[in-house]
């Protein structure tokens, strides 16, 4: 029998995310080695976006496949711009969004010096600036651009704090700096902006298609996905091990129970109906399922609105 090399693993060195623990984190990332982080939206496993073999610590670590991209975060848009090429769209929606839970897809320069790995062989490169402090400080304080997916094996909940970070890769990440809790929950919104003009909405997120629309004048592409061009496009994802059933009111004997609103459980998204609540409570409330008794999980209805888009594309990606 072939063992999970995921299965019981065996905890990774946890430092607060402080000055002392910012410092051991950079000599960490200069070295080539993968350090958990915590972002606004959730843990990032990041490692040097230029060295091929550092990028590859992060593929190996997760398990996740080689044609998956991705996002490569920078402190400031004068960052963003020695590694794309950024047109006045990418500029005005930097300018509305950054720093902060928006991801923009553009064409890489041919001078970047990332890594190929990170953009899984396409022309473009996946690019945020976080604004969470902790990322912030190892960003500026190291100078190097960091390729930083969620920190969990590929496929499965993504990691809100710490401690999720430590069960899912244990010692596949060299370093775990903990932050306490995400604030906002769910990844970014990740925007394609087209060459030719025009924009895609890759992956819903914190940030919705509204607000991009107000800042482009336009509307978002619709039409056929070109195939991953981002993060977080995969049919099965974000998936807690067992079965799903969405948009149930009540909980069936042998499931766990995800409320929202006025439908209750053993766990709540938000007992007030409250999305931006929902979507920080979202993957703690998966991570709860995926550790109950019960072989099943049944999640209550989600209004498909605002922020709730984002939510449920989360939870089709889980049920999957």
């Amino acid at each position: 029998m072939t063992s999970n090399p995921f299965s019981d693993p065996l905890p990774p060195e946890i430092r607060p995310a402080d000055d002392d623990g910012v410092a051991a984190a950079i000599a960490v990332l200069a070295a080539g080695g993968t350090v958990a982080v915590p972002t606004e939206t959730v843990y990032g496993l990041a490692a040097r976006a230029d060295r091929d073999a550092a990028v590859a610590g992060i593929y190996r670590a997760k398990g996740r496949p080689d044609f998956n991209p991705l996002i490569v975060h920078v402190p400031d848009l004068a960052a963003a711009g020695r590694l794309a090429v950024l047109d006045d769209r990418a500029k005005a929606l930097a300018a509305a969004f950054w720093p902060g839970a928006l991801t923009l897809v553009v064409p890489r320069r041919p001078d970047s010096g990332l890594a190929p790995a990170v953009s899984a062989g396409l022309p473009t490169v996946a690019l945020r600036c976080p604004a969470h402090p902790a990322m912030q400080a190892v960003l500026r304080q190291s100078g190097l651009p960091l390729a930083a997916p969620s920190a969990n094996r590929s496929g499965a909940i993504s990691p809100t704090t710490a401690a999720h970070v430590a069960a899912s890769l244990g010692r596949r990440v060299d370093l775990v700096l903990d932050g306490g809790e995400t604030r906002q929950g769910i990844e970014s919104t990740i925007v394609g902006l087209r060459p030719e003009g025009g924009w895609a909405l890759l992956r819903p997120g914190p940030i919705t298609g509204a607000e991009i629309a107000a800042v482009l004048g336009e509307e978002a592409e619709q039409g056929p996905s070109r195939g991953i061009e981002a993060p977080g496009q995969l049919a099965s994802h974000y998936a807690p091990g067992k079965p799903v059933r969405l948009g149930a009111e009540h909980a069936q004997a042998d499931e766990f129970m995800i409320g929202f609103g006025a439908v209750s459980g053993d766990v709540t998204l938000s007992a007030q109906g409250d999305l931006a609540e929902a979507a920080a409570r979202l993957y703690a409330c998966l991570h709860a399922g995926a550790a109950a008794r019960q072989p099943r999980i049944a999640i209550a209805p989600v209004p498909d609105e605002g922020i709730g888009a984002a939510i449920n594309d989360r939870l089709r990606r889980a049920a999957a």
